[in-house]
């Protein structure tokens, strides 16, 4: 893998090869701020398609999963919409020693939370996200959410999460809820409604964007969805990695 931008002397020219784990964390690390930083980690077709099938996993390759891996390393939280959750079959995240010694310094735990953004609290808390995680898994849910499912997810070991005064939640006190638990360190991983929402909202603070050198065609959403916003935001390309015609991004809210 090779390093585009920004340029060195030896960027454009130098394949370094595999890069190591301290290397990518290196790269991808937080920046230092007083408040929380929400991170959001997408990956995309070159025709603009999200997922192949209903998942992303088909546009993705071996280094993009080394950085997904990294990435969920170095938050503090993994925030996730219900529907990823059911169409993906995600597990807790566990803990890596490669990353042990990183995570301890910086004054975390073993693993990140996983913290599941649903309404209706559609989901089977039989599965190990619920029953057997590393660190209780949160849900953020509203006000009017179903208390059946809360009590339900409550008894699975689930932390429910009030962020919003109807059944949905609202993204900006989304994060200043899981910033109020010291999750500072914030990584998004979609789907394109829950990266959508954030968008709106104006509380997404960087993307983290693989661009796969795959044509889909087809009908698939885009990396975002739901209704636009009233004026684009602008972003500014802070790194830009390249191996095998895939394209690491990494740009940050001006």
């Amino acid at each position: 893998m090779r390093r585009l931008f920004p340029v060195t002397d030896q960027t454009s020219a130098r394949d370094d090869g595999e890069w190591s784990f301290d290397a990518l964390a290196d790269a991808y690390a937080y920046p230092e701020t007083e408040g929380p930083w929400l991170r959001a980690n997408m990956v995309s077709s070159l025709d603009g398609a999200g997922q192949h099938e209903g998942r992303s996993q088909p546009l993705s390759s071996e280094t993009d999963m080394r950085i997904f891996g990294t990435l969920r390393a170095l938050a503090d939280v993994v925030v996730v919409g219900a529907e990823t959750v059911r169409q993906e079959g995600y597990r807790p995240a566990r803990s890596r020693e490669v990353f042990a010694a990183r995570r301890a310094a910086a004054g975390q735990g073993p693993a990140p939370a996983i913290a599941v953004v649903s309404a209706g609290l559609g989901l089977d808390f039989s599965l190990p996200l619920f029953t057997s995680p590393l660190v209780p898994t949160i849900i953020l849910t509203g006000a009017s959410a179903p208390p059946d499912r809360v009590h339900e997810a409550e008894v699975a070991g689930a932390e429910i999460v009030i962020a919003g005064d109807g059944p949905g939640v609202e993204p900006a006190r989304a994060v200043e809820a899981l910033a109020e638990r010291g999750l500072h360190r914030m990584l998004t991983e979609g789907g394109p409604r829950l990266l959508g929402q954030f968008v709106a909202a104006g509380v997404l603070d960087e993307l983290c964007l693989t661009v796969s050198p795959l044509l889909t065609a087809g009908s698939a959403q885009r990396i975002a969805g739901g209704p636009p916003v009233s004026a684009p935001e602008h972003f500014r390309l802070e790194s830009l990695l390249e191996e095998a015609g895939f394209l690491y991004t990494r740009y940050r809210r001006i």
